[in-house]
C-alpha cells in the first residue's frame, strides 16, 4: 500500500525526520492526551498502509500484549494513594498503578505501530541514501537487517513449497517426520541467509561502496514541497519541545494522579496539543487531500 501513500513520495530526509519526531515524542510523553493523539494517528496510518496485515497483527500480537501489560503492572506495582481493593496476598491494588499500567501499555502499542509505519515508508534504498554517506558500513548492515525478516519469510514459503513437492511436507506424517522435514527446511534457510549476506557484502565491496569520493545515482530529489514539509515538521516539533520545557505535557501518576502544569493558560495548552496532533496526523491529512483531488479528477473524466 506504500505506492498509494502520499507521504511515501516525499524525500527520504522528510520521512526520516518525521518518524524521529513522532517516535521520540511517543516514547517520552506520558500525558494521556499525548498518548491518545499519538495512538490514534499511528493506528490510522498503519491501517492505511497495510490494511488487513496490520489488523491481523494487532489482533494476534498487539491486543494480547496490551492486555498483559495492563494486567501485570498493578500486580507488581502497588504505589498510589487511592486503594481500589486488596489482593489475596495482602498487597493493595491502586488506581494510580492501574492507570500507569494502561498508559505504559498504550505507549508500547503506539511505538510499535509507528515502527510498523516506519518499516513501510522507509525502504532500504531510502535508508541507504540517507546514511550511506555518513556511515556506509552501518547503513548497509541496518538495511540488510530491516529487509531480512520479509526476505526470510518469503524464502521459507518458496523452500517449503519445493520440499512439499518432493514429499517432505511439515504438515504430514508423524511427529518425528514433521520435525525432520522442518529441520531440513530451517537448515536450507540458514544456509541461504549466510550465502545471501556474503554475496551482498562482496557485491557492494566490488562496486566500491563506502570508498572516499565514490558517487552514487539517486532518484530522490529535494524540491519545494519537501522544504515546506520539513519547515512544518520543525515548527510543530519546536512547539512541542517548548510545551515539554514548560511542563505542559508532564503528567503525574504517583502518589496521586495530577496534571503538573495545571496553572498554564488553557488556550496555550490547547494550541500545543493541536501542534502535536498536527504533527502526528500529517501523513493522514496528506492522504485525505490526495484522495479528494484524485476523486475530483475522476469525476471530471
Amino acid at each position: 500500500m506504500a505506492d498509494r501513500d502520499a507521504f511515501f513520495g516525499f524525500h527520504p530526509l522528510v520521512n526520516m525526520l518525521y518518524f524521529i519526531a513522532v517516535i521520540g515524542f511517543s516514547m517520552f510523553f506520558m500525558h494521556p492526551v499525548n498518548l491518545i493523539i499519538s495512538l490514534i494517528c499511528a493506528l490510522v496510518y498503519a491501517v492505511y498502509l497495510s490494511r488487513k496485515r496490520f489488523v491481523r497483527m494487532g489482533l494476534i500480537f498487539m491486543l494480547p500484549m496490551l492486555l498483559m501489560a495492563v494486567a501485570l503492572n498493578p500486580l507488581f506495582n502497588h504505589q498510589g494513594a487511592t486503594i481500589l481493593v486488596y489482593l489475596p496476598n495482602g498487597n493493595p491494588l491502586t488506581l494510580e498503578s492501574t492507570m500507569f499500567g494502561i498508559a505504559a501499555a498504550v505507549m508500547l502499542i503506539t511505538v510499535i505501530s509507528w515502527f510498523s509505519c516506519f518499516n513501510a515508508v522507509m525502504t532500504s534504498d531510502k535508508f541507504v541514501y540517507i546514511m550511506g554517506r555518513i556511515m556506509p558500513a552501518m547503513s548497509l548492515i541496518l538495511s540488510m537487517t530491516l529487509r531480512f525478516v520479509p526476505l526470510f519469510v518469503s524464502q521459507i514459503k518458496v523452500v517449503s513449497s519445493a520440499q512439499k513437492g518432493i514429499g517432505r511436507n511439515v504438515k504430514s506424517g508423524n511427529i518425528l517426520q514433521r520435525a525432520k522435514h522442518g529441520i531440513r527446511i530451517l537448515s536450507i534457510i540458514v544456509t541461504w541467509s549466510l550465502e545471501n549476506a556474503i554475496e551482498t557484502a562482496d557485491s557492494m565491496k566490488s562496486r566500491g561502496y563506502g570508498l572516499p569520493g565514490r558517487t552514487a545515482f539517486s532518484v530522490f530529489r529535494f524540491d519545494k514541497r519537501d522544504a515546506s514539509a520539513i519547515v512544518f515538521i520543525l515548527l510543530c516539533a519546536i512547539a512541542i519541545i517548548i510545551g515539554a520545557a514548560l511542563e505542559i505535557f508532564r503528567f503525574r501518576y504517583f502518589p496521586t494522579i495530577s496534571h503538573i502544569a495545571s496553572d498554564q493558560h488553557v488556550l496555550w495548552t490547547i494550541m500545543l496539543f493541536v501542534a502535536h496532533f498536527a504533527l502526528c496526523a500529517f501523513p493522514i491529512i496528506l492522504n485525505i487531500k490526495e484522495d479528494i483531488i484524485w476523486k475530483n479528477i475522476e469525476s471530471k473524466i
